[in-house]
């Protein structure tokens, strides 16, 4: 997570087996994207209504949700980016997936079911069915396309930088034109598939993924006679690090106390920020009444537990086989860990089979970036018709058919609005987008959701000060962060040479990740804004309670 920019170095040493498998990435990239394309054009066909374009008419099983789900969540950056740090930190590693899963703890106990039942299309459904619906609608609007945006600028700039090194060329046109390739395509499944088309082209992304990384991991495995032993105690040998490579400490909160805060920051936005991103809420309408979403839920923590276990075993299988050395050699942060294992699996560099792994694994990669640039751009496109254009400029009388027009219409808007950004984003280190969408998340959408479905007092002040503070408090705090301002610091006693403003300049919050700060400010707006509000909702919240719990009235 920490880079879906990850997809870009990671593919790194993908350039260093000649031309053959270039080409064979291009091609299965052609494959990918032409059965996509049918899958769209054919989900086209079957979208008549409103609910058919954002919610794939409530068709979809537990399963097949539970995939779509996993393909949504399971970023280029959770394969490639979380393999580097198993393979260059060992243990450590478990801070980042751990932290990946225990979050679709907290969705499925808290989120799922009660938002299945209580809303429709999006999440201020939720939020403004007992509020006054301009206000609540127009904030969580904002939010969610500001998250999503957030998430779309790494993605492709990702893409862009992902196949100029397959090409083997750092030519600027070829990344400006793979972004609006990867942007134009995006543009295409939302507009014209729409959820449904959305929904199967992230179930295949998904399966091709777990496959991937189920043929690395028994390959990796069968190497050390499928004894996880022998592979852990290799993978600490040949790091150099010994037994060390085993324990806590080597990359997260081993030099002092601000830097453990700063662990203990990422790791609330990781747990609570996934139940607030908007793209991953709205698939809980996908299915057709409460319990398919709780369902969906656990399918979900089973696919995505079982990858991250697979990732656990393809880092520690990278620093045994291919070496930490090796790995840091060719990117710093470790990104190249999956694709290095993939070449040397397959007959090592300048073999025909390691050009072929290592060309499936890129198109894996790339296959995961147009899956998830796709969810987001829905995400947000649906928020503005529905919320923004239906019901706070049109006041409600908007029609279905206009609705599902205006949404297609966003959702163009808005992926060219992504695309220019990203083109002129693609020279930044834009990774930490990514952490900052989960700590908005967690500190603007989570509260406002958690308060109104269990506090019968919130109300619409307290919705609409959650959402804003939370969001300017996550900005903010990266504004005035290490990330911004590279001077040497607590955090940063090197300095950091890749800041967005100043790499002199010493940040005013050592903290690299906002979330220990702002996901606090965000209950405390949403806790403020009510009480100092003397609207009630008590009929409401009983309506809402009734709906959430029993399902009595859902759509």
């Amino acid at each position: 997570m920490t880079g879906t920019l990850a997809a870009a170095p990671a593919l790194a040493a993908a350039t260093t087996g000649g031309n053959e498998h270039r080409t064979f990435s291009l091609v299965l990239f052609a494959i990918f994207v032409a059965i996509t394309l049918y899958i769209t054009v054919w989900a086209s066909r079957q979208n008549r209504t409103a609910a058919d374009y954002y919610a794939g008419g409530r068709s979809f099983s537990a399963m097949q949700n539970g995939l779509a789900i996993g393909g949504d969540y399971m970023s280029a950056a959770s394969f490639l980016g979380i393999a580097g740090i198993f393979a260059l930190s060992g243990y450590d590693g478990f801070l980042y997936s751990i932290g990946f899963l225990v979050a679709w703890l907290v969705a499925l106990l808290l989120v799922a079911e009660m938002l299945r039942n209580s809303g429709r299309y999006t999440m201020a459904d939720v939020l403004a069915f007992r509020m006054r619906q301009r206000p609540v609608r127009a904030a969580a609007g904002i939010s969610t396309i500001v998250v999503s945006i957030f998430y779309l600028l790494a993605q492709m700039v990702g893409a862009g930088a992902l196949v100029s090194l397959l090409l083997g060329t750092k030519s600027e046109a070829v990344e400006i034109w793979t972004i609006v390739i990867v942007g134009a395509l995006m543009i295409f499944y939302v507009t014209v598939g729409g959820m449904k088309g959305t929904t199967w082209v992230q179930i295949v992304k998904a399966v091709m993924l777990m496959t991937g990384a189920f043929v690395m991991t028994v390959w990796v495995l069968s190497k050390y006679g499928f004894n996880i032993s022998d592979l852990l105690g290799a993978a600490a040998d040949k790091s150099g690090k010994g037994d060390a490579f085993l324990q806590p400490g080597l990359k997260y909160g081993a030099t002092d106390v601000w830097s453990k805060l700063d662990l203990l920051s990422l790791g609330l936005a990781l747990v609570l920020g996934t139940a607030g991103l908007p793209h991953i809420l709205i698939r809980f309408y996908t299915v057709p009444d409460a319990r398919a979403a709780r369902a969906s839920v656990n399918w979900a923590i089973g696919i995505i537990g079982v990858f991250y276990l697979m990732t656990l075993v393809i880092g520690f299988g990278a620093a045994a086989l291919v070496g930490g050395k090796a790995i840091a050699a060719q990117n710093k942060g470790g990104n190249t860990a999956a694709p290095q294992l993939a070449e040397h699996l397959g007959g090592g560099p300048g073999s025909t089979g390691g050009a072929v792994f290592l060309a499936v694994i890129a198109a894996v990669a790339f296959a995961t970036i147009l899956a998830v640039v796709a969810g987001l751009t829905l995400a947000s496109s649906s928020s503005f018709a529905h919320d923004i254009f239906a019901n706070v400029i049109k006041r409600g009388t908007v029609t279905e058919r206009d609705e599902v027009k205006m949404a297609r219409i966003s959702a163009l808007v808005i992926g060219a609005v992504a695309i220019l950004l990203s083109i002129f984003a693609r020279t930044l280190n834009v990774a930490f987008l990514v952490a900052l969408a989960f700590a908005v998340a967690a500190s603007a959408n989570l509260p406002t959701l958690l308060f109104s479905l269990f506090w019968k007092r919130f109300n619409t002040a307290g919705a609409v000060a959650g959402i804003y503070g939370g969001l300017v408090a996550a900005v903010g705090v990266v504004l005035l962060s290490p990330i911004c301002w590279g001077g040497k610091s607590a955090t940063l006693p090197k300095g950091n040479a890749e800041a967005l403003f100043s790499d002199t300049a010493v940040a005013l919050i050592p903290l690299q990740n906002p979330g220990l700060i702002s996901i606090p400010i965000g209950f405390l707006c949403a806790y403020l804004g009510t009480v100092l509000s003397k609207e009630r909702t008590d009929a409401k919240y009983a309506e809402l309670e009734v709906r959430a719990l029993t399902g009595t009235g859902a759509h």
